[in-house]
């Protein structure tokens, strides 16, 4: 039986990484050892990078609301509480979403915020 060498296999796993590294400078790019390490540390990063921005999106989302509900003489977290209190369930993202496009609606939860909470 003939020898079977790794060489196909090994080309394989190269051409991999390699296309993964594809668009990074210099050896990175070029180099199977170099790409290897870079790969593995820009897909360990990515991985953060996915629970960060669901981080920074609620930031944002918060800093919206409370700059509306400010706006409409209300702390964030009175306001936030207020509408626990009467019983709105409504998640961050779309408050946000109504401070920034419809001040009119956001306006009138404020107002059953204040209620609730005085």
């Amino acid at each position: 039986m003939a020898r079977i060498k790794g060489g196909l296999n090994a080309k394989k796993k190269h051409n991999r990484v390699l296309k993964l590294a594809k668009g990074y400078r210099g050896a990175r790019s070029k180099q199977y050892r170099v790409a290897k390490q870079s790969v593995m540390r820009a897909l360990a990063s990515s991985y953060a990078g996915r629970k960060e921005r669901k981080r920074q999106f609620r930031q944002l989302w918060i800093a919206r609301i409370n700059a509306a509900a400010r706006l409409n003489g209300i702390s964030y977290s009175k306001f936030m509480y207020g509408l626990k209190l009467a019983g709105v369930d409504m998640n961050r993202k779309m408050l946000a979403e109504l401070a920034v496009n419809d001040a009119e609606g956001f306006k009138t939860l404020a107002e059953l915020a204040k209620s609730k909470v005085a």
